[in-house]
């Protein structure tokens, strides 16, 4: 045979199915595998009743699709033996990590210690677990929070006046602002707080308890409430008793707490945070941990605060 000879050659039909077929199917396999979740992280909210938590839950939502995260979203809804559940649950599921909102800062440490156990990374967000190891924990910056709270009332009082806190101490979050709020406080010596309450930040019983204060303190000037549902429960209390002369400062600035404010009630001010922020940069470190770079165990997210006047300038721009 000669190179200018033309060669015929039949490759049997058994022949091309056997090889093309299986490449096709591998081939196929390797599609969908890349669109398969490359990390599979179980959260634990706090509630999802509160604005808050939407927006948080938002935040993560959306990092996590930019990361090709698959997210199993639960919330404990203020219940500590439920999210412990969820917790065990994500454990046993054998999730890639654990995002958990406490609904109690110490009892969830021995949730927490299970995921340890198993050597799934644990994050905290908003909200910091006193037990149990923790990567990074993520929130708003609340004892400065606090801080802006203590002095805004101070200005409005000029420096005087008798004040209660509507509080929930068995969060971290909640502890910080109290803190930040008593050291903006200490430093006015005509200022003097009476009630330092449990209201467990939901409206129906910061109402209860700022009644109380109300009829025990009659001569009361200010109240701090360590989250909207407390400002918020306070406020109606306040209207209850027609009592004149009281200047409430909140915290998270919801939509009910701002139209509160601009209606020139008792409600003043509210310290304002970034839930969306919170939850794109929890995702953001769990990103970090899994390159193999340790993130800061602790990052701090920026807060503002609002009254009418800064309010009544946004809407009109």
């Amino acid at each position: 045979m000669t190179f200018n000879q033309r060669v015929s050659v039949r490759i049997p039909k058994s022949f091309i199915l056997a090889v093309i077929i299986p490449f096709l199917v591998l081939t196929g396999c390797g599609k969908k595998e890349t669109r398969k979740s490359s990390k599979i992280i179980g959260v634990t909210l706090l509630t999802r009743a509160h604005l808050f938590y939407k927006d948080l839950e938002e935040g993560l939502l959306s990092a996590a699709a930019r990361n090709n995260y698959e997210l199993i979203i639960t919330a404990a809804e203020f219940d500590l033996g439920r999210q412990s559940g969820q917790i065990e649950d994500f454990v046993a599921r054998r999730v890639d990590a654990i995002i958990v909102c406490p609904a109690d800062s110490r009892g969830v440490g021995p949730a927490i210690a299970k995921a340890n156990q198993a050597k799934i990374p644990v994050f905290t967000a908003d909200i910091a677990s006193q037990e149990g190891e923790v990567v990074c924990h993520v929130a708003s910056d609340n004892i400065a929070g606090g801080r802006q709270a203590g002095e805004y009332l101070a200005r409005t009082l000029k420096g005087k006046g008798n004040i209660a806190i509507i509080d929930q101490p068995t969060l971290t979050s909640v502890l910080d602002r109290v803190q930040g709020f008593k050291d903006a406080v200490a430093l006015y010596p005509d200022m003097r707080i009476v009630a330092d309450v449990n209201g467990e930040g939901v409206r129906d019983k910061a109402m209860q308890v700022a009644s109380d204060i109300l009829q025990a303190h009659p001569e009361l000037n200010g109240i701090f409430g360590i989250n909207d549902d407390s400002a918020l429960g306070a406020l109606d209390a306040v209207q209850q008793f027609k009592r004149s002369g009281i200047s409430i400062v909140g915290y998270d600035a919801t939509p009910p707490a701002v139209d509160a404010i601009l209606k020139n009630t008792a409600l003043k001010a509210d310290v304002v945070q970034y839930p969306r922020r919170i939850g794109e940069t929890t995702i953001q470190k769990i990103r970090e941990y899994f390159s193999g770079v340790p993130p800061q165990k602790v990052v701090p997210v920026e807060v503002g605060i609002v009254d009418r006047d800064s309010l009544s300038r946004t809407q009109t721009r």
